[in-house]
């Protein structure tokens, strides 16, 4: 079969990598479900404008949807001349460089790729270890019997004259003790092999499982209350159950073909959008980024800073545990409330990825007048924002794992180098 018989399966390689749904890229490109399924069973050729709109849609050039391992070679070796310190790259001698040395073009495709395989997993890692509440109180745990045990066999060993009935309770203690050492280490090893296991609903803490959950239904929240079983814990449960009838009282305010008109008539403003709709801006965010295909990314957090929420999208991903960036949008609104900030950003590391960072934060007062004020503040990021002239602002994930040695707000030093 000919290369350009197999455009179709290119096709639906490339969006089921983006975790697209064919009913989803077929209605973004403007045809029927089903004849996208013929293209992607190669029983329809594509080309002319369905084809340009498909590349436009699953983000990369027609050449590498036509001519398939070739052209996505030099796609890969064009993104690694893109990061820092590729300046210098010729690019418009790529082609001869593919035709000449296909073997050391190869090599560096592969490791543009490990690369980033390699950064993901430092952050995951970083996230895991280093601010992880669940595996800090399993370690603590663990240490704490065996000092226990410890200070008790010390005692035994170095006391001679011990009366039998204090012999006896310290051999019980010692006992006791062990069986907590022996139950701690196992649940550390549960723990931790879960982390290797991160596609599996249950593994690692509430979070990770409500997130894995997330992601795995694209975050499509209509009728998820269905499938809460496939929550293992009942922390998750409970965090899922909140946030579903959060979306379902947003949807009533906000019903879907009212709010998509809203927002092309209103430009996306989120302030108009809440105005128009009688709801909060953070209400707006959530309406615009908790649905399946979004390219918009969404972080909460609450008055101590602490994310709530956080749906991270391609280039951005926040931590799960322990702070973040000191420099986001985010903490600057959460002390301006009321007030709109935006900014453009660029994520510090070697593909320096921009967004489009729009940031509110308000106040409630769940308990009346004088009970305590109750802060959220909330971060919608987008791609492609245009309308700003605003200076880039560099930013991080967290300081343990951006690479800006010369930041002024770093609190500690990057594991990066």
């Amino acid at each position: 079969m000919p290369l350009s018989e197999l455009t179709g399966s290119r096709v639906r390689e490339r969006r089921l990598a983006l975790g697209l749904r064919q009913a989803e890229l077929a209605q973004a490109v403007g045809i029927s479900a089903s004849y996208l399924n013929l293209i992607e069973h190669n029983r329809r050729r594509v080309a002319g404008d369905v084809l340009l709109r498909l590349a436009a849609e699953l983000g990369v050039a027609t050449d590498v949807l036509q001519q398939g391992a070739a052209a996505g070679l030099a796609e890969a070796l064009r993104g690694a001349a893109g990061e820092a310190g590729g300046e210098a790259a010729e690019i418009d001698r790529l082609e001869e460089f593919l035709g000449r040395f296909p073997g050391w073009a190869a090599v560096l495709a592969g490791q543009q790729t490990r690369i980033g395989q390699l950064e993901r997993a430092v952050a995951a890692l970083n996230d895991r270890i280093a601010h992880d509440p669940h595996l800090g109180a399993a370690l603590h745990e663990v240490l704490s019997a065996v000092s226990s045990v410890r200070s008790t066999a010390g005692i035994l060993a170095e006391t001679e004259d011990i009366a039998a009935d204090w012999r006896a309770r310290f051999h019980a203690n010692l006992y006791q003790d062990s069986e907590r050492l022996a139950q701690g280490a196992e649940a550390l090893v549960t723990y931790l092999e879960g982390a290797e296991q991160t596609a599996t609903p249950g593994s690692g803490s509430p979070e990770e499982e409500l997130d894995q959950w997330l992601v795995a239904r694209d975050w499509q929240l209509d009728g998820a209350a269905a499938d809460l079983d496939q929550l293992a814990t009942e922390a998750a449960r409970g965090m899922a159950r909140g946030l579903i009838l959060q979306a379902e009282a947003d949807a009533a305010r906000m019903p879907d073909a009212a709010f998509r008109a809203a927002r092309s008539a209103e430009a996306d403003d989120l302030l108009r959008l809440a105005a128009r709709f009688g709801v909060s801006a953070l209400a707006v965010m959530r309406r615009i980024a908790l649905r399946p295909g979004a390219a918009e990314g969404l972080v909460i957090c609450d008055g101590a800073g602490a994310l709530i929420l956080r749906k991270p999208v391609a280039g951005f991903s926040p931590p799960r545990f322990g702070a973040a960036c000191a420099l986001w949008p985010l903490f600057r609104a959460l002390t301006r409330l009321g007030q709109p900030i935006r900014a453009e950003i660029e994520m510090a590391g070697r593909r320096g990825e921009r967004f489009s960072a729009r940031a509110w934060a308000e106040a409630e007062h769940p308990a009346g007048f004088d009970g305590i004020e109750v802060r959220r503040a909330g971060m919608l990021l987008s791609p492609q924002l245009p309308g700003t002239a605003a200076p880039v602002l560099r930013v991080g994930a967290s300081c343990r794992i951006c690479p800006e040695a010369a930041c002024a707000a770093r609190r500690e030093a990057s594991i990066l180098g």
